[in-house]
């Protein structure tokens, strides 16, 4: 889901900085840096920045910017939040981009209309789910896990797979019938996987490493239950 540099025009990379770097800049300085002067908590941050650096450059696609790749973000957020996802997911973009540009295929114009719609969008809207799980349903183990997580990660790729197509039908790079047949349809069916990649990592930290799930109360999910 990559833009290359080439696809658009310099307008839309610009226009890209100016949202991204104000939400960056939020991030950077709302995180809770606290936590990470843990160092199991680092370790574990910068354990997840690593492989999902391995994930998501792990991709295919027929078309320039119509990349497919699993994302992680809702796994990310429901470690460690919103903020410091967003710096991690960030910081992963980076490694692929730098990857990308040590090829010699695309390098930096995009980098910040990349972050809008593979890291932003899909941090924000995996952290909405899960705060309107809280608010409005029980607080229970397995709501947690098939909303929170399954639901979340499915509702979350879907989302950027929906920003990046908007983009390109609106810049004019693929006409909307195209998107829809050559890459929504594809989008759907990766849902399923990103729901069971980022389901299965919460389930087994949830269970055996709840520490590092800074969304994950014992007293809220387990023993009032």
């Amino acid at each position: 889901m990559n833009f290359p540099d080439a696809l658009l025009s310099p307008i839309w990379a610009s226009g890209a900085f100016l949202c991204f770097l104000p939400v960056l800049i939020w991030s950077v300085a709302t995180a809770p840096w606290v936590r990470l002067t843990d160092s199991a908590q680092s370790n574990v941050w910068l354990g997840a920045i690593v492989f999902l650096a391995l994930v998501w450059n792990m991709k295919a696609g027929v078309k320039p910017g119509l990349n497919l790749h699993l994302l992680g973000a809702t796994m990310f957020t429901l470690m460690f939040g919103r903020q410091l996802a967003i710096i991690g997911l960030a910081s992963v973009l980076a490694a692929v981009t730098l990857n990308v540009w040590f090829s010699g295929v695309s390098g930096w114009q995009a980098y910040a209309l990349n972050a809008l719609v593979l890291v932003v969008v899909p941090v924000f809207v995996s952290d909405i789910i899960r705060q309107l799980m809280e608010r409005v349903l029980p607080a229970n183990f397995f709501i947690y896990i098939f909303i929170g997580a399954f639901f979340g990660a499915a509702a979350s790729l879907l989302a950027a797979g929906v920003a990046t197509a908007s983009v390109l039908w609106l810049a004019g790079a693929y006409p909307a019938a195209f998107l829809w047949q050559h890459y929504l349809s594809y989008i759907l069916l990766l849902t399923f996987a990103e729901a069971w990649l980022n389901g299965a990592m919460i389930t087994l930290m949830a269970v055996y490493l709840p520490h590092w799930l800074g969304s994950f109360d014992d007293q809220r999910y387990l023993l009032n239950n």
